[in-house]
């Protein structure tokens, strides 16, 4: 699997759908928690396009989306290659 990074903030509920999904596909993901690094905003900003919500999603150097665009992969039948792709 790649490595995958995700941006979050604590009471956020797409981030917690979104680390739930990744969880049950078994996906080892780091989590960038932007209440406790919130220095970190302008990195995430700059590396989704101009993205500001959360959570931002990254799979290697894919920039997946938001958490809807994750669970859209996920009924697609995307998101398991993406996960697994080389």
């Amino acid at each position: 699997m790649q490595p995958i990074e995700i941006y979050t903030t604590p009471y956020c509920g797409y981030c917690q759908a979104a680390k739930r999904l990744l969880n049950s596909k078994g996906a080892a993901f780091h989590e960038i928690d932007l209440a406790v690094e919130p220095s970190r905003r302008a990195e995430m900003t700059q590396r989704a396009n101009g993205g500001r919500t959360v959570p931002q999603i990254f799979v290697g150097k894919t920039h997946v989306g938001g958490c809807d665009e994750l669970y859209a992969l996920e009924r697609d039948g995307k998101l398991d290659a993406l996960l697994a792709a080389a």
